[in-house]
């Protein structure tokens, strides 16, 4: 996200392998426990929203991709100290395990923050965030390609163009000029979104059962490397004395502490109470509030289109998710009735 903020709610339901009972038994009632999860669910897409606005706040100071590098230099070590904590196997083993890494560290850390990082150089944390939220789309239609078991139909199909036609009209291509700054900027992040899906669904493709804590702590780290170099051969200037400036510290510290460490715990706390259906909506909540955030703390000011393009994207993400949300519907309304 990016998230994600580091938004995963594209790769495989976790595996927990855990060394103790991270939700524990609940003594909740019912009305209690879905209070807590909408309080949980609201505190999560607000992290997340401004977790966008840190993101525009912080590139004042420093250089997009040394920025995203270390904001994972600090959340890679954190990640791997709670997976050794929380996991019995923390160190990835054998092949398999480790592809699964690469994959992560290349496209979801990485190729994902290279270019959204790059990209919200030029346009509004509103925007950014409205076009990340095309990754569950852009998963499904990965999927179609690689992974022929979760083939589309005629509606998932025209959903994930409906989605791309959001892109469209949030990005306001000039046939005239291609290449304006703001369109490559949201064309970037567009790419960020897509190399976010793709990493996705090939670490599902590869299946090797990694928990999801060990894959993320190892992804952060060497994803943070990459960029590490990435950053190098960028020749971005490295002048640590504007690193010190407190919105520049605030920033990476957010990132690093607050939309990564704090965020992750969030989601799978609530992935675990919640499915993956339900909790992809933050996804469609976090723009909302990076909005919100970005006016009163920026001053940005998004314009109509964007809000249509929004909109168009959330249509594409219900047709293609349709069937999902309704079986998710039906066994709340059991579930509800077995309460009563």
């Amino acid at each position: 996200m990016g998230v994600f903020a580091w938004n995963v709610p594209l790769c495989p339901e976790p595996r927990r392998h855990t060394k103790r009972n991270i939700q524990g038994d609940s003594p909740e009632t019912g009305g209690v426990s879905r209070y807590r999860n909408f309080v949980l669910f609201l505190a999560l897409a607000t992290i997340w929203g401004s977790a966008f606005v840190a993101i525009s706040a912080g590139l004042e100071h420093y250089p997009p991709v040394l920025f995203a590098a270390l904001r994972y230099d600090i959340a890679g070590v954190v990640m791997l100290a709670y997976a050794a904590y929380a996991v019995e196997d923390w160190i990835p083993r054998g092949r398999t395990e480790w592809a699964t890494v690469a994959v992560g560290a290349v496209l979801l850390i990485a190729a994902y923050h290279t270019f959204l990082f790059v990209g919200q150089q030029h346009t509004t944390a509103a925007a950014a965030a409205i076009l990340v939220s095309l990754s569950p789309v852009l998963t499904t239609g990965f999927a179609r390609v690689l992974m022929p078991s979760d083939a589309l139909s005629f509606v998932g199909l025209l959903g994930v163009g409906i989605g791309l036609v959001g892109v469209v009209v949030i990005a306001q291509p000039d046939p005239s000029n291609l290449f304006a700054t703001e369109a490559v900027a949201k064309g970037l992040i567009f790419c960020a979104a897509a190399s976010f899906a793709l990493g996705g669904v090939l670490t599902r493709r590869i299946d090797s059962g990694l928990p999801i804590e060990t894959m993320e702590a190892w992804s952060m780290l060497g994803g943070a490397l990459i960029m590490h170099v990435i950053s190098l051969a960028l020749a971005e200037p490295i002048d640590p004395t504007t690193w010190t400036h407190p919105e520049a510290l605030a920033a990476v510290g957010y990132l690093a502490l607050v939309a990564s460490a704090v965020g992750f715990l969030l989601y799978f706390d609530l992935l675990e109470r919640l499915g993956a259906v339900e909790i992809n909506m933050v996804t469609y909540v976090a723009p909302i509030v990076a909005a919100v955030v970005g006016w009163l703390y920026l001053g940005e000011v998004i314009d109509a289109t964007t809000f249509v393009g929004f909109a168009l994207i959330v249509v594409g993400f219900v047709l293609v998710k349709r069937r999902a949300i309704r079986d998710e519907f039906a066994s709340r309304g059991i579930r509800s009735r077995a309460d009563d």
